[in-house]
C-alpha cells in the first residue's frame, strides 16, 4: 500500500481549496465556511456568495439570530464532496460558490445598520455574483430586497413563513414584522406576483399578496401549493425568502417566534425543490436561533433549504 493511499483527507478546503468541486475532508474537522466554501472576498471568476447577517436587534420575542450564521454554517458541513441529495450532482461542478463572510456594521448604531446591508449586497450584486444571505432576523429581508431590486427591478417574493411580515411601520424603526409592508410600499416587490405559504398568524393586511396558510396548505400538498406558486409568479424575477418558523416547532424548535402547525421540513423542502422553472435572483434565510435549538435541528433544516436553492441553480446552469 503506497503511502498516498492511506494520508489523510486534506482539512481546512474552507482556506485552501479550490472554487469548484465539493469538499474531500471530515464533516467533523476544519474550518466552518458554508458547505466548505472557500472564505473570500474576491468576487472575480464567483458565480454565488454565500453571506451572513448576524443582526438581531429587530425581534419582538426571543433574541439569539445573531448566531444564525454561525450555526447555519456549523450544520452545513454535514455537505461533503458527494452528488447532492435529491440533485444527483456536485453543485460546485457548475457553481463556483463561495463564503463571503459577514456583513459589518456597528452593532450600537442601530439606524445605520440597514444601509449597511444593502450598500454592501449591491457590492456584490455588481460585480454579477448571486446573492444568498443567512440571517439574522427577518428586518433584513428589507435591505437586501432593496439592493436587489436596484438591480432586477420589482420582484415577485416567494415567502415561507409563519407570518405575514406586513404590519405598519414608519419606515424608519427596525422591527421584523413588517419588512413586506414596506417593500411593498417602496415597490420593491410585486404583489400581484407574490405569494406566502405556511402563514399561521393574521397582520391587518395582505398587501395584495396570495396567501397559503398553514391549514389550507396541508390541504392542497405540496404539489398543488407548488402550481400556485409557479402560476403566480410566472416568469417574473424572484426572490426567495424563508423564515425557518415556516416549519413546524417539531423540526425548527430554535427560532425565535415558534408557531404551532407548520410545515415539516420535507415537505417545505420539496415545495423548494420543484420550483426550479423560478427566475430566482436571490434568496436568504432567515430567524435561526440556536440558543433554543436542540442537536442543530434548526440549523440543519436552514443549511439544506441553501443545500437545495444551490442545487437548483446548479441545474439551471448544468
Amino acid at each position: 500500500m503506497s503511502s498516498d493511499s492511506i494520508r489523510p483527507r486534506p482539512t481546512d478546503n474552507a482556506f485552501t481549496g479550490p472554487l469548484r468541486g465539493g469538499a474531500k475532508e471530515p464533516t467533523y474537522s476544519g474550518a466552518l465556511s458554508f458547505m466548505r466554501r472557500r472564505f473570500t472576498r474576491e468576487l472575480a471568476g464567483v458565480d454565488v456568495a454565500v453571506w451572513g447577517i448576524p443582526l438581531d436587534a429587530a425581534v419582538s420575542n426571543r433574541p439569539g439570530a445573531r448566531f444564525g450564521p454561525q450555526a447555519i454554517r456549523r450544520a452545513s458541513a454535514i455537505f461533503d464532496g458527494d452528488p447532492q441529495y435529491p440533485f444527483a450532482r456536485d453543485p460546485f461542478a457548475e457553481l463556483a460558490v463561495i463564503d463571503y463572510g459577514d456583513c459589518g456594521f456597528d452593532y450600537g448604531r442601530h439606524a445605520e445598520i440597514p444601509a449597511c446591508i444593502a450598500a454592501q449586497a449591491a457590492e456584490i450584486l455588481a460585480a454579477g455574483v448571486h446573492l444568498v444571505s443567512l440571517g439574522g432576523d427577518h428586518f433584513v429581508t428589507w435591505p437586501l430586497l432593496q439592493a436587489h431590486a436596484a438591480r432586477h427591478g420589482p420582484l415577485a417574493l416567494v415567502q415561507l413563513d409563519a407570518h405575514q411580515d406586513t404590519w405598519g411601520d414608519d419606515g424608519d424603526r427596525l422591527d421584523h414584522g413588517s419588512f413586506v409592508s414596506r417593500a411593498v410600499r417602496a415597490g420593491l416587490i410585486d404583489p400581484a406576483r407574490s405569494i406566502q405559504v405556511g402563514i399561521r398568524t393574521h397582520a391587518p393586511e395582505a398587501c395584495g399578496i396570495e396567501i397559503v396558510d398553514g391549514y389550507t396548505f396541508q390541504e392542497l400538498g405540496v404539489r398543488a401549493t407548488v402550481d400556485r406558486i409557479l402560476a403566480r409568479v410566472g416568469d417574473s424575477p424572484a426572490y426567495l425568502t424563508v423564515d425557518i418558523d415556516c416549519l413546524d416547532p417539531a423540526f425548527a424548535p430554535g427560532t425565535g417566534t415558534p408557531v404551532a402547525g407548520g410545515l415539516s421540513s420535507a415537505q417545505a423542502l420539496m415545495l423548494v425543490r420543484n420550483l426550479a422553472a423560478v427566475d430566482w435572483r436571490g434568496m436568504d434565510v432567515v430567524e435561526v436561533a440556536p440558543a433554543y435549538d436542540h442537536a442543530d435541528i434548526t440549523a440543519i433544516a436552514a443549511a439544506t433549504f441553501v443545500q437545495h436553492y444551490l442545487g437548483l441553480l446548479a441545474e439551471r446552469r448544468g
